[in-house]
């Protein structure tokens, strides 16, 4: 009975004992490597807008998944492989890990990686190239670049973003955003030996009540 093979962005159906490692040529971040020939020095410039993959960001700032992301790449044939080599531009949406604010800006990632012809050694293990880092041409010699560029994304990304760089946060006594009102403030702490007597000091309750009222009149 025929199984299922899965990759990121397509699915493709295998038959028999023969397990195919082929990539949806029509998934957005698949490259089709094979006009370069594998005739080392060979190059190809590619520029097109993908739609963003899920996930593609920390959890407080990241891409929309389906958002725009522009791809300018050149795979460059050379002995071991296809070395891709490209920068992503997109916009990005997260909060402000101080005071919570949405965050829009955009942002711009740089990568390279070298994907190795399957054939060029024994067959190969995944465990040990995930192990090793080695990424790998499929048998069509296509190549899936989503993983790359979700690296490249996250680790552009700042690890706390911020709405702007002296962002005071918000008040710890209300939650209050304080860059909306810089003046923002509770008056000095009351010890909690003395937070009984506060109400003494309300309007309201300056003036004398019970029998020593009634014995004033």
């Amino acid at each position: 009975m025929p199984g299922w093979l899965f990759f990121p962005g397509s699915v493709v159906p295998s038959s028999g004992s023969d397990p195919l490692n082929r990539l949806d040529p029509r998934a957005p971040l698949v490259l089709d490597t094979r006009e370069l020939g594998r005739r080392p020095g060979s190059q190809r410039e590619v520029v097109t807008t993908v739609p963003a993959p899920a996930d593609l960001g920390i959890e407080v700032l990241g891409v929309p998944e389906g958002a725009p992301v522009d791809l300018d790449l050149r795979l460059e044939a050379v002995m071991e492989g296809v070395l891709v080599t490209g920068t992503a531009r997109a916009d990005l949406v997260g909060e402000c890990a101080r005071c919570l604010e949405e965050i829009d800006d955009e942002m711009s990632a740089d990568f390279q990686e070298l994907y190795v012809y399957t054939d060029r050694d024994a067959p190969s293990d995944e465990e040990q190239d995930d192990v090793l880092g080695v990424r790998r041409l499929d048998d069509n010699d296509m190549v899936d670049i989503e993983p790359v560029l979700r690296d490249a994304v996250v680790l552009a990304l700042p690890f706390r973003p911020l709405c702007r760089e002296d962002c005071p946060g918000l008040c710890v006594e209300c939650g209050a955003r304080l860059a909306d009102d810089p003046d923002h403030g509770h008056g000095e702490p009351i010890d909690p030996r003395w937070a009984g007597l506060t109400g003494l000091l309300e309007p309201g309750r300056d003036e004398p009540s019970g029998p020593a009222a009634a014995d004033e009149n």
